[in-house]
């Protein structure tokens, strides 16, 4: 951290903190306005960003946390690949490597250098999940993909246009590898659309204030946010924090053993590291993570330090350090197959932010639902013969865990997600299905005083011909763990219900085929509660059974709330809570 006294005055530094974000903020509102596929304008997967000449990330929409490592990372590449002498204005850059500081193939980023006169003062970059770069199953994201290249299309970092000119052999290339090339087209052009309104914004920045004035400003902000950290970080006690937490299984057909996933968090003064030593090696099927992933669960970890009083940007990271093993489960090696690292993710944030409630025991939640319900489906119809390809609707996100002072959210995105869900009412218009039920699913929260965030249940008819999908889930073994004493969320459930009324139950992760007549059923679990069930206060209780949030069987098991005819028991209540907390 530079020593030296700050340049500027403290309102100019914050006028242009504001400048900065508004430019990010509007880039990414022109690919959610202009964007053909419903996983943007309906789910908000995208987001921008704005780096300095040198690759540093200035500011990042308010979006997505688990494009923080990533776009961090990218934007130094950018500037690596294409700095000054190399780019040219009217450039575009385009990338989703995994290997080469790209997340996984459906993540594409596009960048433009900007400039002020001839001098190179900076880049901005956009990233958008597509909904099909190619692949052996639609949606390129299943986990039943055992070779990197089986993925999808791969991209390196190369130029998409020149002199402000397309590359149309590029684009007819990519395009001609997915199964919904309308919607790739659009949504790239969307992503390019963002880019040139963050080069207009930006390089405007510069001409209104000079070019070593907000570099300067660049610099305070960057020794602002580190002093923010440091001092965050600082108030725990120094020591080291371990948490595991375990997947499942890895998905592959003879699956069977969890997946461990480790952290040991140390602080040391003004200093943290993140050592995930400890943690499975690299599995066969999609679930890998690239080091840029794990990265952004570390950075929203960090994040949640400081909040909104620090700005967005690298100096918010100096004092962090990664310790990633080699060919890991949170640093695969190519060519592991990584489309579907989503399923892994979530447990990385999970450990994380459990070593974090261990170094932070009155700030930090229980465990939320820990996983993602995402379902691929790719299906054909026969009366017009198109194909559809997408994620059929509904929450991503289930509950929320409780936090020390206040119960989960229910069905809330959280943790690295910030995505909004597709509409089931958009998917009935896309596919042919009804969904029958859509609610929050009963005793799905953990019990604690603080009660866990409520998941949800689904079921959904599928109404002509038949389709492939891809079912990506998690929790189905491991329960979503609570806090100083509260208890754990249900496990998930998949089924399967026949034309002739037969139920078949489902692993988390798998490729099925769907027909008419069939129902898709499944259960989403809640968050992880905080501190003992029978300490929640009873009229609480009592308005949870009343809401249809609790059963009164589990109000009188877990809370020792003994409720006949809708109203409390109060010697029955005295008597069974006395005996729960022994």
């Amino acid at each position: 951290m530079s020593t030296a006294k700050p340049t500027v005055d403290p309102i100019t530094m914050e006028v242009l903190r504001g400048r900065f974000d508004a430019v990010a903020d509007e880039m990414e509102y022109a690919i959610l306005r202009s964007a053909y596929s419903t996983i943007v304008t309906e789910a908000l997967d995208a987001t921008a960003a704005v780096f300095d000449e040198r690759g540093r990330t200035v500011a990042q929409a308010c979006a997505i946390p688990v494009h923080l490592g990533t776009l961090t990372e990218l934007g130094r590449r950018f500037a690596q690949h294409y700095p000054a002498g190399t780019a040219k204005p009217g450039d575009l850059y385009i990338i989703n490597d995994p290997y080469q500081g790209g997340t996984h193939l459906p993540d594409i980023a596009v960048a433009a250098p900007v400039f002020s006169g001839e001098e190179l003062v900076g880049y901005v970059a956009t990233m958008t999940h597509h909904q099909d770069v190619g692949g052996a199953t639609p949606g390129s994201a299943s986990t039943n993909v055992y070779d990197h290249h089986s993925e999808g299309l791969r991209i390196p970092m190369v130029r998409l246009a020149a002199d402000g000119i397309i590359d149309e052999d590029l684009l007819a290339v990519m395009t001609a590898n997915s199964r919904s090339p309308g919607n790739m087209r659009g949504d790239l052009l969307a992503q390019v659309a963002g880019c040139i309104t963050g080069e207009r914004r930006l390089s405007a920045v510069f001409a209104e204030h000079g070019v070593q004035k907000v570099r300067r400003v660049i610099d305070a902000l960057m020794d602002y946010s580190e002093r923010l950290t440091r001092q965050a970080i600082a108030d725990i006690r120094d020591g080291e924090y371990t948490f595991t937490d375990y997947l499942d299984n890895d998905g592959s057909e003879h699956g069977t053993e969890p997946v461990e996933i480790k952290v040991s968090i140390r602080v040391r003064g003004e200093d943290i590291e993140f050592d995930f030593n400890g943690s499975a090696p690299q599995v066969r099927t999609g679930i890998n993570n690239v080091a840029t992933s794990t990265l952004a669960a570390v950075y929203y970890a960090i994040r949640t330090l400081t909040g909104d009083s620090a700005p967005n940007n690298d100096g918010c990271y100096r004092p962090v350090t990664l310790r990633l093993p080699e060919a890991s489960i949170v640093n695969a090696k190519y060519p592991a197959p990584i489309n579907a690292r989503g399923v892994a993710l979530a447990r990385i944030a999970d450990v994380v932010m459990g070593a974090m409630s261990k170094a932070l025991p009155q700030r930090m939640p229980a465990a939320g639902c820990g996983h993602a319900t995402v379902i691929l489906a790719g299906a054909y119809d026969p009366d017009t013969g198109k194909r559809r390809v997408g994620a059929l609707g509904g929450p991503l996100r289930s509950g929320m865990g409780a936090r020390p002072g206040k119960d989960g959210i229910d069905v809330a995105d959280h943790d690295l997600s910030n995505s909004y869900h597709v509409p089931i009412e958009v998917t009935e218009r896309e596919f042919p299905v009804r969904y029958r039920m859509l609610e929050l699913w009963p005793d799905s929260g953990g019990p604690g005083r603080f009660r866990g965030g409520l998941g949800y249940k689904v079921e959904l008819d599928w109404l002509k011909g038949e389709a492939s999908l891809a079912l990506r889930r998690e929790r189905h073994v491991f329960r979503p763990w609570g806090i100083h004493g509260g208890g754990e969320a249900p496990v998930c459930r998949t089924e399967m219900r026949s034309a002739d009324g037969g139920n078949r139950s489902l692993p988390a992760k798998m490729v099925l085929r769907i027909e008419s007549g069939e129902t898709l059923r499944y259960w989403s679990t809640g968050g992880g509660g905080a501190f003992p069930a029978w300490q929640r206060d009873v009229e609480a209780v009592l308005d949870d059974v009343l809401d249809g949030r609790v059963t009164t069987e589990a109000a009188e098991a877990e809370y020792g709330v003994v409720i006949r005819d809708g109203r409390v028991d109060a010697g029955a209540t005295s008597a069974r809570r006395a005996r729960l907390a022994g």
